[in-house]
């Protein structure tokens, strides 16, 4: 690991975090991390998600153990998650409005449209509102995602994952959308009628080829102060 890595890492967390909030995919609670290596990952700070400042850091957790002071009882999610998905690379606690309607509902969204491919055929549900300030509770929610890359948590939002921050940013939008699609197809009264997306529809759709996630990380990072900053100096000076 070189000097830098952390460092970065650091920078990404936080450009997560702005992007999140900017795009209404979290409010005042949520957090988002980054794995760094088998046995920890980096999470944004305590606090909310567009309020954190260039040069704020966030804390290195470990993926077994207690979580260090300071650090979200919900943090275990990502704990218990990164413990199982060896593939996952980030994770993003998010509490979307469309999302959280689903939620309240007690449906997940079914993949109708590209960006629901990639949840296919839906994502996860946990039907407990319980918060996952437990280990025991964090490890059921992590059990019941599985394999898939997201997961609606009844009440509470959801949970994304990716294999680096760029997808998991990505996909909490496309799970929102879904969340929107869905709703508005409840709304017509067509959720018995519209069509779903067949198995191999969405195996050919849900495909990161064409700068997917760099495309919607540019989007969402657009005009953050970290961002700017990089792109004018090529270093920032506060590191």
């Amino acid at each position: 690991m070189d000097d830098d890595f952390l460092p970065r890492k650091q920078i990404e967390v936080r450009q997560a975090a702005r992007a999140l909030w900017r795009a209404d995919l979290v409010n005042a609670y949520g957090h988002c991390s980054v794995r760094l290596d088998a046995g920890t990952f980096l999470v944004c700070k305590a606090a909310p998600m567009g309020l954190i400042s260039p040069g704020e850091g966030g804390t290195v957790c470990p993926v077994e153990g207690p979580l260090p002071e300071g650090v979200l009882g919900e943090v275990r999610v990502h704990q218990q998650i990164y413990k199982r998905r060896l593939d996952v690379g980030a994770v993003c606690r998010v509490i979307p409005p469309h999302a959280m309607t689903m939620s309240a509902l007690g449906r997940p969204p079914k993949a109708r449209h590209g960006f629901g491919a990639f949840f296919y055929p839906a994502p996860a549900f946990w039907d407990d509102p319980t918060l996952m300030r437990s280990d025991a509770v964090a490890a059921a929610v992590a059990d019941k995602l599985g394999n898939a890359n997201g997961i609606i948590l009844r009440g509470n939002g959801a949970v994304v994952v990716g294999a680096n921050m760029k997808q998991a940013v990505t996909l909490a939008w496309f799970l929102e959308d879904m969340c929107r699609v869905e709703l508005g197809v409840l709304a017509a009264g067509e959720a018995d009628r519209a069509p779903l997306l067949t198995e191999a529809e969405a195996k050919h759709r849900a495909d990161w080829a064409g700068q997917v996630a760099e495309r919607m990380w540019s989007q969402l990072t657009f005009g953050d102060p970290e961002t700017e900053a990089k792109a004018g100096s090529g270093r920032l000076g506060f590191l």
